[in-house]
């Protein structure tokens, strides 16, 4: 095989793990009612089965990079399309609400290395302009998938059953596996260092805690639970601070932070991600619990937000070019930011088209502030430093999907409790999350100015 085919099949191989992983991540939440009925659960405690596979993908992410110097991008990337097909069909049988949420667990252990293994692959593999190209083309995969998955999944319930929306992996996953084997050629082992399995036990530690203080597993003393978890988040978090600095090794170099875009990138992506990633798993929820959408509704209802977001991936480059990547990321931010507080306005009266117009303009500024959070943050590390950048940057990613939907569905349940409409609760939790986006842009107002000439490329989410 040439080179250049070889480069072609990698990206066609990347492509479907990251078709594979933007499918589950939308397909699931149009399905969540009739999954809770069928489970005999609330229809909000259906969150546990996005954030087991978020906070899964999350804590193991930070391995991924280690795994593929250790074994070899080939072999890892196989094992992970493996054992994202066999927590699909774990998931597919399940019958409870605690097989369900197990199986996203083996499913996210899956699906934790598709991503950054995949894009750390294209890093090693291409260089120089056929890397922006390659990105390009990858890019596809992560927004067909979107576009895709909500009316996929509104149209199985609706004609099958909900476990049709993990049994639709299999087939992919199939595929994908065929062509890692038959093209994908094994690449050089690096010299991987041990492990840092303390360190990544203290990151482990801090988001798990951080991520149950927001929700805790128990009915009881809920307060004084979430403060003590929320204490042993922090203790542990500062912990590796030391840690790091005395290792000659650690998981992440605090080294990293001394780019400063990365750092404010980092940190802009968490907040701007957790308001952002509550919209997938709220609106279809309101949509056929407050609204009275079907299924298939709420999922076709999600297609301004997916169409939107691929065509406004063209104008990204120029915008940023003519008005730099802070200036952009400042009123960018405000426009997704107030696009989430006006899902509030959403009812019965609201007519059709203002509601398309306001999903379209979610979806086309949220797309392209997506790039470019991407492109700033990792763009100014060096090569040696980029899988370690590269890695924690995706743990941030999964960690914020997990987080949006944790507050979003927490935030519900609080204004529903107290207020004692679930309509208002979800107008409220809009408002609060939008509110959480706009955040996030006095965050990017720190960025250090990026050379106009450096455009964004429309990598993967």
């Amino acid at each position: 095989m040439t080179r250049q085919s070889s480069h072609t099949a990698l990206l066609w191989i990347v492509a479907v793990g990251f078709f594979m992983q933007a499918l589950d991540t939308t397909i699931v939440n149009t399905a969540l009612p009739s999954i809770a009925r069928d489970v005999h659960a609330a229809p909000l405690a259906m969150q546990s089965i996005v954030v087991a596979y978020t906070l899964t993908m999350a804590l193991l992410t930070p391995a991924s990079g280690w795994l593929a110097d250790r074994f070899g991008t080939r072999r890892v990337y196989f094992v992970s399309i493996s054992l994202f097909v066999v927590g699909s069909l774990a998931c597919g049988g399940a019958h409870s609400l605690n097989q369900l949420v197990f199986a996203r667990v083996l499913q996210g252990i899956g699906g934790s290395m598709l991503l950054p293994i995949g894009r750390l692959a294209v890093l090693r593999a291409v260089s120089g302009e056929a890397y922006v190209s390659a990105l390009a083309m990858i890019s596809v995969a992560g927004q067909v998938g979107p576009i895709l998955g909500p009316t996929l999944g509104g149209w199985f319930v609706q004609s099958f059953t909900w476990h049709w929306i993990f049994l639709i992996n299999v087939p992919i996953g199939a595929a994908g596996l065929y062509a890692v084997q038959r093209f994908l050629p094994h690449d050089t082992l690096h010299d991987a260092p041990p492990f840092d399995f303390i360190g990544c036990g203290l990151l482990s530690l801090c988001m798990v805690a951080f991520s149950l203080a927001l929700d805790p597993p128990v009915q009881t003393h809920r307060g004084a639970l979430s403060a003590a978890l929320f204490t042993l988040a922090a203790i542990s978090a500062f912990a590796y601070i030391p840690y790091a600095r005395h290792r000659r090794n650690p998981l992440f170099k605090l080294a990293l932070f001394r780019e400063p875009n990365f750092s404010v990138g980092l940190i802009g992506n968490l907040l701007c991600r957790i308001g952002s990633s509550a919209v997938p798993f709220l609106l279809p929820l309101m949509m056929q619990l407050e609204l009275g959408y079907s299924p298939l509704h709420s999922g076709l209802m999600m297609l301004p937000i997916a169409i939107a977001g691929t065509v406004s991936k063209r104008w990204i480059a120029r915008l940023v070019k003519r008005y730099g990547y802070d200036t952009f990321l400042l009123v960018n931010t405000a426009l997704v930011g107030a696009s989430i507080v006006a899902f509030a306005a959403f009812s019965p009266s609201l007519p059709l088209f203002a509601e398309i117009v306001i999903l379209a303009i979610f979806g086309a500024c949220n797309s392209m502030q997506f790039a470019a959070m991407n492109s700033v943050t990792l763009k100014g590390l060096s090569k040696q430093d980029a899988g370690s950048g590269n890695s924690l940057f995706s743990m941030v990613q999964m960690l914020a999907i997990g987080l949006g939907v944790s507050i979003g569905g927490s935030l519900v349940q609080v204004f529903e409790g107290h207020f004692g409409s679930a309509s208002l609760g979800f107008k409220l939790s809009f408002a609060c999350m939008g509110v959480v986006t706009l955040l996030s842009g006095a965050v990017f107002r720190r960025l250090d100015s990026a050379p106009q000439a450096s455009a964004p490329t429309p990598a993967a989410r």
